[in-house]
């Protein structure tokens, strides 16, 4: 789908572009290859009748899919061939190449993108050795910033490319190495990587604490309050229970609560210490990445592949009424939080008129991407901070309006002045050894927060938040004007029971944030890896939770004993050290390869000889065979669960497994069956197909659904008595 809802052309509708655009070439010209049909429309329109802009459709050539494509025994050169899906658009790109003046690569500005172009210059240079051949790279898609990039051309970086190389074959030899293993020795349709498997061992060791969690009671007590020295009907507060002395209060158990609770009931309530300060709370940077997908999962529920096709859709092109087509933001996939000083002063110049002088610093923020970053690259940000959410609202689906918002929000605000609040905390005394204190903040200047309110989201009951481990804000209240001394009513005093919680787990946010930190994968890799875990059905979603299943759980176990070293998670984050050092020049990729591959291929041999068997056996099921009338056994297949017939091989009936729910075209009477697309993206499809085409990405669960359970969080808290003062 294209950004505004509407389908893309058709492959028809592009055939018959294409085979027009073959039959005219006129000399002088100079052909443009970008990536995606969709930015190759934005991008003609910048440059003009002396340009044809073409689409390589992503990768045109790549190792074999059928082996292994890597001869390790030479240097591990790789064997390139052009990949089945880009024959045509390959044959099209060298018949539109012939007789060009120039050749302009113009791929993502990534590591792909670079190794992409290199590609696309071999096939070229097959046809005319002689012609000019020219890398562009722009991080965002307006007119500005591809000209600029045009009259700023240079060569194919190879050290970008020999990254790219090294981490794609090393990630063949583990998968072409691992997968055949597990196969053999579980059962078909399972697959191992080198990421994947780590992010999926992380999954599963936190499944693990949670089961081996014993919860502790806890309790705490509070005091509702009021001051004496006003009217009855005065604002009263919630002070909780916090030191004995200068002892820290920590309240066990029923009989200790009480105990305390009794002998505060006895002694008068006055204020011990007021203290006021004021703070001020930053912006925080723009959008890398990483961040995106963490915050677009917390705020708005999108996945992170979800998260990531709708970025892609407003950085290629999005037609805006009389502007055209015009990308929105700028390259989604970044690691650092750079700016370009002309979007620094764009959005000066908005923020001055916009909200007033008082809301822009005196000097731009400079916030400091983390160790490895790209530099080169800017971070997520608006192409144009004058297109504003509303003034796009009419030319974007929901949920590219959704995401475009966060983006400009968070963009706008990291320009701006920060928001200054008041601390209060008031320590309130029982008698003289009973402390309890209240904390609260008032708002004094608005700042950035009037282009992005800096909230955090609560996670859900058992899932882990984004947002661990950082300092919790005051909640935003104002408390009652009190004075040190004030003597206070005590309204109620309730002592309320607690038990302490497991590790919660992870969610696509949770998982990204830790993968990032830990140095696992790079931005390009956290969404693919979530989506593989979940096809092949290592991991399922319960709730908003990434939860292994017992087939995730068996391969990680084995995988550990066996390949210690690959699952590592500093040995995986200091492999993706290595790769960035041949991106920089640093080390020669072959060598990165020679050093990982020797031990590996020792744990291997070894795995193939020691691995026990764990055969997956067919599950049985209710389900009967619509052939021969024998029951149907569930199976696990390259893309996911499927039923297959037990009278397999005399009958080799199979069919997806059915949700119970039935379709809801009218007259059908078909049955809904989750299906996986070939991106692996997973639907329910009407098993009346092709008769029937009903297609939803998403079916209510049924009420005896386990995945919709919610979780059994222990022992139900209980409080007690409220006693009057």
């Amino acid at each position: 789908m294209e950004p505004n809802g509407k389908k893309a052309a058709s492959k028809k509708t592009r055939s018959k572009t294409a085979k027009t655009k073959t039959a005219v070439t006129p000399t002088g010209m100079s052909l443009v290859v970008v990536e995606s049909p969709a930015k190759a429309k934005t991008i003609n329109k910048y440059l003009g009748r002396d340009f044809l802009v073409e689409a390589s459709m992503g990768h045109v050539r790549d190792l074999p899919k059928s082996k292994m494509g890597v001869d390790i025994e030479h240097n591990f050169e790789p064997h390139y061939i052009i990949v089945s899906k880009a024959r045509k658009t390959v044959s099209h790109l060298k018949k539109v190449a012939k007789g060009m003046k120039c050749i302009y690569l113009a791929p993502d500005p990534d590591r792909e993108g670079e190794a992409i172009s290199w590609h696309l210059a071999h096939i070229f240079k097959e046809i005319d050795a002689e012609i000019p051949i020219r890398r562009v790279v722009f991080n965002e898609i307006t007119k500005e910033a591809v000209k600029k990039a045009f009259d700023n051309t240079r060569e194919i970086k190879m050290p970008l490319v020999d990254a790219q190389q090294a981490r794609r074959i090393l990630d063949r030899v583990v998968g072409y190495e691992l997968s055949p293993l597990l196969w053999k020795k579980i059962g078909k349709g399972l697959s191992a990587g080198r990421v994947q498997s780590v992010a999926l061992r992380l999954i599963v060791e936190r499944e693990r604490a949670i089961r081996k969690f014993v919860p502790e009671e806890y309790w705490s007590l509070e005091a509702k309050l009021a001051s004496q020295e006003t009217n009855p009907s005065a604002k009263s507060f919630i002070a909780k229970f916090e030191k004995i002395g200068e002892e820290k209060a920590d309240l066990n158990n029923r009989e200790q609560t009480k105990k305390v609770r009794d002998e505060v009931l006895k002694l008068p309530f006055k204020v011990h210490k007021i203290e006021k300060k004021e703070r001020k709370r930053k912006p925080q940077a723009p959008y890398t990445t990483s961040k995106l997908q963490q915050e677009a999962y917390n705020r708005l529920g999108f996945p992170a592949a979800k998260t990531m096709r709708l970025a892609q859709g407003l950085y290629e092109g999005v037609d805006i009424g009389d502007e055209g087509s015009v990308g929105l933001i700028t390259y989604m996939r970044t690691d650092s939080v750079n700016i370009a000083l002309s979007a620094q002063q764009e959005a000066a110049e908005f923020i001055r008129t916009r909200f007033g002088a008082a809301y822009l610093p005196e000097a731009p923020p400079i916030y400091r991407s983390k160790k490895g970053a790209q530099e080169a690259h800017e971070a997520i940000r608006p192409s144009g901070v004058s297109r504003d959410p509303e003034s796009v609202r009419a030319y974007l689906s929901e949920d590219h309006l959704k995401l475009y918002s966060l983006i400009w929000k968070k963009f706008v605000a990291s320009q701006m002045t920060p928001a200054a609040d008041e601390h209060m905390t008031i320590w309130t005394v029982s008698g003289d050894n009973y402390f309890f204190k209240t904390t609260g903040k008032r708002n004094l200047f608005r700042g950035f927060t009037a282009a992005f309110e800096d909230f955090r989201i609560k996670p859900k009951e058992g899932v882990a938040s984004s947002e661990e481990g950082e300092e919790v804000e005051p909640t935003e209240m104002e408390l009652p004007e009190l004075h040190e001394g004030e003597l206070l009513n005590l309204l109620e005093l309730l002592g309320h029971q607690h038990f302490t919680k497991p590790p919660g787990r992870y969610n696509d946010a949770s998982l990204v944030k830790v993968l990032e930190e830990k140095g696992i994968g790079r931005p390009s890799t956290y969404a693919p890896t979530i989506m593989t875990l979940l096809a092949r059905d290592y991991v399922f979603r319960k709730g908003g939770a990434l939860v292994p299943a017992e087939l995730g759980e068996t391969v990680i176990e084995m995988l550990v004993e066996y390949f210690p070293k690959v699952l590592d998670v500093e040995f995986t984050a200091a492999m993706e050290e290595e790769l960035d050092k041949v991106e920089d020049g640093q080390v020669e990729w072959v060598s990165v390869l020679k050093e990982f591959y020797a031990p590996f291929l020792l744990n291997l041999n070894v795995a193939r000889e020691q691995m026990k068997n764990f055969k997956l056996e067919p599950k049985p099921t209710e389900f009967k065979c619509k052939l021969c009338e024998k029951h149907l056994v569930e199976k696990m297949g390259r893309f996911g669960k499927f039923l297959a017939c037990s009278g397999f091989p005399e009958c080799k009936h199979t069919r997806s497994i059915p949700t119970g729910l039935f379709c809801p075209e009218p007259d059908c009477g078909g049955e809904l069956v989750k299906r996986r697309s070939k991106q692996r993206r997973t639907f329910f499809g009407c098993s009346n197909y092709p008769k029937c085409t009903y297609i939803a990405n998403k079916v209510e669960k049924k009420d005896d659904d386990s995945e919709n359970e919610e979780d059994d969080d222990g022992p139900s808290p209980a409080k007690l008595e409220t006693l009057g003062p």
